[in-house]
């Protein structure tokens, strides 16, 4: 009996050794956990006061306005350490591989300016939309594919740029809610037509599709009553709808390098176009301006861009006119008094076809 006490005690005291060894372990380690979260927290701190000091540098008030101007520097994301500058009313991040628009820009609630041209975002998020004091969203020579709806939200937006992000095709219809939104720039990407909710802003002055794919002109163009430049340069318009005759206040108009083969009759009296370009297109007539006195170099320069210009669309609506009315009197036809748009459209083919064979 003796002897089984005996060893019973020393399991007990076995046990109890290997337990206050286990106790102390578990506390050593959870000693050096809080000091590494300690070191942690501390590096975490050391850390944020290095980015803050780093974003302080690049703060600058220009004109009252307080700009956070960043340019060729590698900033892939930017660091929430920036709603510490609340104040910040511009942001200009240029050629910096920036990915991603931070979901907190919508803490930043007097920014004016979001301007992050060419660096390599594919998604505008949609807490852009709180950004109600927003006047200029420039996010061109991007990898955006899509722009969220929310961008309507918006409703002091003036100036937005989209150019060059490739994959971009359409625009979500609440952009129309845009009321004072008068300069979009949205060349340079996939488009087969001008969005209805571009044809609906009542404001828009300011218009360049050029490099797209568009194919046709809304029939209901005119109702852009403001509109006074349009560039639709590098497309495949292969026609021009008579509406847009009635864009009074339209004053430049670029359609080189399309698929144009006429030109409306009624352009002829759009007194208001300052500057028209149809340079590098099929068109069915050849014509050409009269020969104007010599001039100097500079001048000669001028008539170059001019020679498809104003001068040479009149001279083409004339010219137009009357091969059409020369063909219509060979047959005996009368032809309408007002417009010959549809008259522009005969054949030399459909002429023929009618002309007895011999």
């Amino acid at each position: 009996m003796t002897g089984v006490a005996v060893c019973s005690g020393s399991v007990s005291s076995i046990k109890s050794l290997w337990e206050t060894r286990i106790k102390k372990t578990k506390q050593d380690l959870q000693k050096q956990q809080e000091q590494r979260a300690g070191v942690g927290r501390v590096r975490h701190n050391w850390e944020d006061r290095i980015i803050l000091a780093k974003l302080k540098e690049k703060v600058v008030t220009e004109e009252g306005r307080v700009i956070l101007r960043i340019e060729k520097e590698e900033w892939k994301t930017l660091p929430r350490a920036l709603v510490h500058f609340p104040q910040l009313m511009e942001w200009q991040l240029h050629r910096v591989g920036l990915q991603t628009i931070p979901r907190f820009v919508s803490s930043f609630e007097n920014l004016l300016v979001l301007d992050l041209s060419r660096n390599a975002i594919t998604e505008i998020p949609k807490e852009i939309g709180k950004l109600t004091r927003l006047r200029e969203l420039l996010v061109s020579y991007n990898r955006v594919q899509s722009v969220p709806e929310e961008l309507g939200c918006c409703e002091n937006l003036e100036k937005l740029e989209l150019a060059m992000n490739r994959d971009l095709d359409e625009l979500p219809s609440e952009i129309s809610n845009l009321k004072k939104l008068c300069h979009l720039d949205l060349s340079m990407n996939q488009f087969t037509e001008i969005p209805e909710s571009v044809v609906s802003l009542p404001a828009l002055e300011w218009l360049d599709m050029g490099g797209n794919r568009l194919q046709s002109l809304p029939h209901d163009i005119h109702r852009m009553e403001k509109l006074h430049t349009m560039w639709l340069q590098r497309n495949e318009l292969e026609f021009l709808p008579d509406n847009i005759c009635y864009m009074r206040s339209l004053d430049t108009l670029v359609l080189s390098n399309n698929k144009l083969h006429d030109i409306p009759s009624m352009m002829e009296d759009m007194n208001n176009l300052r500057f028209v370009n149809f340079r590098d297109n099929p068109l069915t007539y050849e014509v050409e301006l009269p020969a104007a006195p010599k001039k100097s170099d500079e001048d000669e320069e001028e008539d170059d861009r001019e020679m498809f210009g104003r001068d040479f669309m009149r001279v083409y609506c004339q010219e137009a006119r009357k091969r059409v009315n020369a063909m219509l009197n060979m047959h005996r036809v009368n032809p309408p008094e007002s417009n010959y748009t549809s008259e522009l459209n005969v054949t030399l083919e459909a002429v023929a076809g009618s002309a007895p064979s011999l």
